[in-house]
């Protein structure tokens, strides 16, 4: 889970505007922080299958989101592609 500190802050790189928090670029960029959190929690904790669960689950909420915006704004995908380093 991030904390409230660390969502503000990816939040502020990504926004569309002030008080931006549901575009599709912000929903992408906190799943992206999420997901590589939680990556490093299971290279620990191999037995953990729960938040292996959650973790798909967030992949899968992810993909969805992402093939959401390449389909409907090409350019702000590839330009978030590009800041968080997603391949494009």
């Amino acid at each position: 889970m991030l904390t409230p500190r660390l969502k503000a802050k990816v939040i502020s790189v990504v926004a569309r505007k002030d008080g931006d928090t549901g575009s599709p670029e912000v929903q992408i960029a906190i799943f992206t922080e999420e997901i590589e959190r939680l990556s490093k929690h299971l290279k620990k904790h191999l037995k953990d299958h729960g938040s292996r669960r959650g973790l798909l689950k967030m992949v899968a909420k992810r993909k969805r989101l992402t093939d959401y915006l390449k389909h409907d704004n090409p350019d702000s995908y590839s330009k978030l592609a590009k800041t968080l380093g997603l391949r494009a």
